[in-house]
């Protein structure tokens, strides 16, 4: 279930993301590479708006 109508991400996407942002930030700082976590944010991202596209094309029958 979506955290509100305007965005696919649940509460569990929503916090891990948060989490991966925050994890970021510190990394560049650090003057760390980053590409790894940004990636994981993204897939994150693509998956919560599959299942909600998949959720409104079943909706829609």
């Amino acid at each position: 279930m979506p955290a509100s109508k305007h965005d696919p991400h649940n509460l569990r996407e929503l916090a891990a993301t948060v989490v991966i942002g925050i994890r970021v930030a510190r990394r560049q700082e650090q003057g760390k590479p980053t590409a790894a976590l940004e990636r994981r944010a993204e897939r994150i991202r693509e998956k919560a708006q599959e299942r909600e596209d998949a959720r409104a094309k079943g909706q829609k029958k």
